[in-house]
């Protein structure tokens, strides 16, 4: 089946080529149309109390979205001119300030002197702004655009709003400053790993469809987040790399024993297929488990990134081969040395220290388990991004006048009454950390009749069947603090209103933070499991994925282990990329390699033979790829202003080298010595080779 596939893409190279560019047309215009999500908090499962309470913000309150502008030192007509243009600002539902409650029914006696406090401190004073659409929409985000055109320097807008909006424009500014330097950086290792310097133009061109034809195909997801849009391209830079060196490399081997590249071809595509289609499933195997997390955003993770193995996969199968056999000549004729030494001394000294590797292999296990799960991990949006962004800075700002870090919303039944809520409100004054409490009950006292405020205001806090209850809050969003904080004020809140919501930027970052430590620990187990499956029916034995898993999982936990060493924490989302990317390139890696020992065994070859072979013909491939996914991270970690994107690029660079390191120098001596293991537990080990 496979050869005469193989056989009808060599002698259809025009048409094939042909096809793969006009599939371009549609890509652009896919990619074009989906649209991005910079809102992390917006993958939270619907079901979370959170997230249901936040709905209600928007409907029926239409205040789906809040900021807060604090204004230094400017006089009071100023601050109200600006929060009447605000008003007028589409999807800008209400803009509170102090002079909302001080219309002419409401003499200025009677306001509360904590009201008074909440919005003059220093030489500065705070508006609230609530937006009618959700806080990551684009109507939302071109508000905020709007409103700091309206705003003078001594102005500043903080809330998630003016932060997503800050990430969406810093993405957008260092995305394509990103793909250059990966595409510099990783020409650069591939110009010095081929013999032709045509080849890494052509593995670019194969490469460069496959991401586009991807990232064009997300337009039947409606949207993608940020963190897929700019890991997903470096990804499947690394992955169709892999499987364009794995084929590029047999095809020269194959030439060597046929006069007609076609035929040559034919018997490369044929022959790298196993080991391609093996690594290409278990690393969508990888990804696919992703779609497990409640946190939907492994979800959306997973889709495009198996998609994005699916497509690499066909270009490096359908389109490459038409490439490398249209410019054969021009390849030839472009040809230089071999930069790359012979790896068989290399290998014939590493498997006379066997022992010594498989002790480092088994000694290395346990403080790298131990390490990898005592990793801290941090859950703050606000820390993954850089001191500089204007949001960042308003958000220091409000902290510094208001000692506001951040702000809790309580929905409660508009049935309560107003000594309960008094209560209530004095109880959460007593939490620690917890700073002023607003409520409708506080605005108005017990003097003052409802008529006596306006509309807006009223409307503000008070809506059909529910009433807000706003509290400031001393500490930061995903801090142990913050999590007891919020313990006490969901119990004190239940007590008087057992069906009250509570909500905010904290409440969903903590929700966030108890589902993905469960989904981290559900989707490496499905990973783990799928590929077990997979590899198993791959050599059709019990006792090769076994051995191959220990050394992939020893790679993925010394990488993310160091940070323990190293003393610093990482971003929640950074374990799930790693997991899931250095997973799928240490698989290919060990596939690559197994797969040729086992060819090598049914050729009659002796064990050490067999291992001598497979790590010489493989190793050039897995550095080449190495170094490729290396560089193409590498440049990104030292150029990004985004910790997150940083810290996830630094850890993919490191990752690359220390799967490298243990495929090359550990497999060969793992897979030498359960050689005798592996022929009794699995079927057909030995069998002929075709």
């Amino acid at each position: 089946m496979i050869r005469p596939i193989s056989k009808w893409i060599t002698h259809h190279t025009k048409l094939l080529v042909i096809t793969a560019l006009l599939l371009v047309i549609p890509s652009l215009f896919g990619y074009v149309k989906t649209r991005t999500n910079y809102d992390v908090l917006s993958y939270l499962p619907s079901d979370v109390r959170s997230v249901e309470g936040s709905k209600l913000l928007e409907d029926p309150f239409r205040a789906a979205a809040t900021s807060m502008i604090v204004v230094e030192g400017m006089p009071p007509a100023y601050t109200q001119n600006l929060l009447n243009e605000i008003e007028r600002v589409p999807h800008v539902s209400k803009a509170l300030w102090i002079s909302d409650l001080l219309g002419i029914q409401i003499p200025e006696s009677f306001l509360p002197e904590e009201l008074s406090r909440d919005f003059f401190r220093d030489n500065a004073t705070m508006m609230i702004v609530q937006y009618d659409t959700d806080l990551s929409s684009d109507e939302t985000m071109e508000a905020i655009v709007q409103i700091r055109r309206l705003m003078n320097e001594k102005c500043f807008i903080a809330g998630m709003s003016a932060m997503v909006q800050d990430i969406k424009d810093l993405v957008l500014t260092e995305l394509p400053v990103y793909s250059l330097i990966a595409v510099i950086l990783t020409l650069g290792v591939m110009f010095f790993s081929f013999e032709s310097y045509l080849m890494p133009l052509i593995f670019f061109s194969c490469i460069g469809l496959a991401v586009l034809y991807n990232m064009g195909s997300n337009l039947f997801l409606g949207q993608i987040s940020y963190i897929t849009k700019a890991i997903a391209a470096i990804l499947q830079l690394g992955v169709t790399m892999d499987y364009s060196i794995f084929l590029y490399r047999r095809y020269e081997e194959e030439k060597t024993r046929h006069e007609d590249i076609r035929e040559a071809m034919t018997e490369a595509i044929f022959a790298a297929f196993s080991s391609l289609s093996g690594s290409s499933l278990t690393t969508i195997a990888g990804f696919l488990a992703l779609c497990a997390m409640r946190f939907t955003m492994g979800r959306d993770m997973g889709i495009v990134m198996a998609k994005g193995v699916v497509i690499g996969i066909l270009c490096v199968l359908f389109v490459l081969p038409c490439f490398i056999l249209l410019l054969d000549r021009q390849i030839e004729a472009y040809r230089h040395r071999n930069f790359f030494p012979d790896f068989t001394n290399f290998n014939r000294r590493l498997l006379k220290h066997r022992r010594f590797w498989i002790a480092l292999f088994l000694i290395c296990l346990l403080p790298a388990l131990y390490s990898q799960k005592h990793t801290r991990i941090y859950y703050q949006i606000s820390r993954s991004l850089p001191d500089t962004l204007p949001s960042i800075q308003s958000k220091r700002k409000l902290n510094e006048h208001f000692q506001m870090s951040t702000e809790h919303v309580a929905i409660l039944s508009s049935q309560l009454d107003n000594r309960s809520l008094e209560e209530l409100e004095n109880q959460l004054e007593e939490v620690p950390g917890i700073g002023h409490v607003v409520s409708y009950h506080s605005l108005i006292g017990n003097g003052i009749p409802d008529f006596f405020l306006p509309e807006d205001l009223r409307t503000t806090f008070k809506s059909g069947p529910y009433q807000l209850l706003m509290m400031s809050s001393d500490f930061e969003p995903a801090t142990d603090e913050m999590k007891t904080q919020l313990a006490s004020v969901s119990a004190l809140v239940t007590q008087y209103d057992p069906n009250a919501y509570l909500t905010g930027e904290s409440a969903m970052t903590e929700d966030l933070r108890m589902i993905f430590s469960q989904d981290n620990i559900v989707t490496n187990r499905l990973s783990i499991a799928a590929i077990f499956v997979i590899v198993m029916l791959l050599f059709q034995s019990f006792t090769v994925p076994m051995a191959l898993i220990l050394a992939i999982e020893l790679a993925i936990y010394i990488n993310q282990g160091l940070c323990y060493w190293m003393g610093t924490s990482i971003s929640f989302i950074a374990p799930i990329l790693i997991g899931a990317i250095q997973l799928g390139a240490t698989v290919d890696y060990a596939i690559l390699m197994s797969s040729r020992f086992q060819e090598e065994i049914r050729k009659g070859h002796d064990r050490m033979e067999a291992a001598l072979l497979a790590g010489s013909t493989s190793d050039s491939s897995i550095i080449t790829s190495a170094l490729g996914m290396f560089s193409a991270t590498v440049g990104v970690a030292f150029v990004s202003r985004m910790y997150l994107i940083k810290e996830v690029c630094m850890l993919l660079a490191r990752g690359a080298l220390i799967s490298a390191f243990i495929v090359s120098f550990i497999l060969p001596c793992i897979l030498y010595e359960l050689e005798p293991l592996f022929r009794r537990t699995s079927k057909n080990w030995a069998g002929k080779a075709e």
